[in-house]
């Protein structure tokens, strides 16, 4: 019998996983935020993606609670809150759920299952990986924009128990590995952001690919220099990344079109951060890379730049809507 699953900070990715899990006939419940527990009351869940899909469910198929107490009776705790929220939702699922429950992190960036082993000593914890965007257009209306499959640290079953047909986990033997790589492909999550571009128009633009190619060869410096080696999950290896990146458009399109689909309004979260005035990931991001290359003494003029550009652009509320050429030259 399948154990129940709860979202722990259902925003944009947990309402799409939480809504497609509970559409396959899973038990799920949502722990969420007052707005987004209110919206989903008065709307229910409307799911949508680039892929084809539409389905909606009712709020009762999907439990939307603030209360804690979601969480009691879960087989299985997907925690996809924001990296600076892990500490706080650690100490809730420690509260609160059962010590068999196993834990995923279905978070951006690459320290926060190291913080949830630290707080949740009695769970068994597993790193994970979303590669696909998702956009809240609100009225309980949530859309995949891009394509891919959830990769989860292999374990005895849990890729298995979680996977369902329209969503679809993966086991990898190098989770870790993954988390970069993703990181690295997460650094144009910034640039997306300041463009105020949909992410289909940027990465379209040689200029703005330029850009991103060059953060990532930035990146890749550092964690050669740390002796991390990043993982693709696309069958692209991650050190050939820049240089597709700085093809001429025809050609680019032609790879990006057999390796991901990208909805024309797809956005970058950090630019729907940015829309609601909410702090952004950036430490987590940008600020990884500038914090492992000051310990390996390996220059990142690219990520402070953009960090400090982020960093104003939240101050300031919504996108500036900058060039790429004004990113790198101010």
């Amino acid at each position: 019998m399948a154990r129940p699953i709860c979202i722990a900070g259902a925003g944009s990715i947990g309402c799409y996983v939480g809504g497609m899990l509970a559409a396959a006939g899973r038990e799920v419940s949502l722990l969420a935020r007052p707005r987004i527990v209110d919206e989903l009351h008065r709307h229910g869940l409307r799911l949508t993606s680039v892929d084809g899909i539409d389905c909606r469910l009712a709020a009762a198929q999907l439990r939307p609670s603030e209360d804690p107490d979601a969480m009691d009776h879960a087989g299985f705790v997907l925690v996809t809150v924001k990296s600076g929220d892990t500490e706080a939702m650690a100490g809730i699922i420690a509260s609160r759920a059962p010590t068999d429950a196993v834990v995923v992190s279905l978070q951006n960036g690459v320290g926060n299952v190291a913080v949830l082993r630290r707080l949740l000593p009695q769970h068994r914890v597993l790193g994970a990986m979303v590669p696909f965007n998702v956009i809240a257009k609100g009225e309980g209306w949530v859309h995949r924009a891009t394509s891919g499959d959830i990769a989860i640290e292999r374990d005895a079953n849990t890729a298995a128990a979680l996977s369902v047909r329209q969503l679809r986990m993966r086991e990898s033997d190098d989770i870790v590995g993954v988390q970069w790589g993703k990181l690295l492909v997460n650094l144009n999550n910034a640039l997306n952001a300041l463009s105020d571009l949909p992410l289909h128009s940027q990465l379209m633009q040689r200029d703005w690919r330029l850009l991103f190619a060059d953060q990532i060869a930035e990146g890749l410096d550092v964690l050669k220099a740390a002796g991390i080696k990043p993982v693709a999950m696309t069958p692209i290896p991650v050190g050939l990344t820049p240089h597709l990146l700085r093809l001429p458009d025809v050609l680019f399109s032609i790879v990006l079109n057999r390796v991901m689909k990208i909805d024309a309004d797809a956005r970058s979260s950090m630019w729907e951060d940015l829309q609601q005035r909410r702090r952004t990931e950036i430490d987590y991001l940008q600020g990884v890379i500038i914090q492992v290359g000051t310990h390996h003494a390996v220059r990142t003029p690219l990520a402070r730049r953009v960090t400090a550009l982020i960093r104003q652009a939240e101050h300031d509320g919504g996108s500036p809507a900058l060039t790429a050429d004004q990113i790198r030259n101010g």
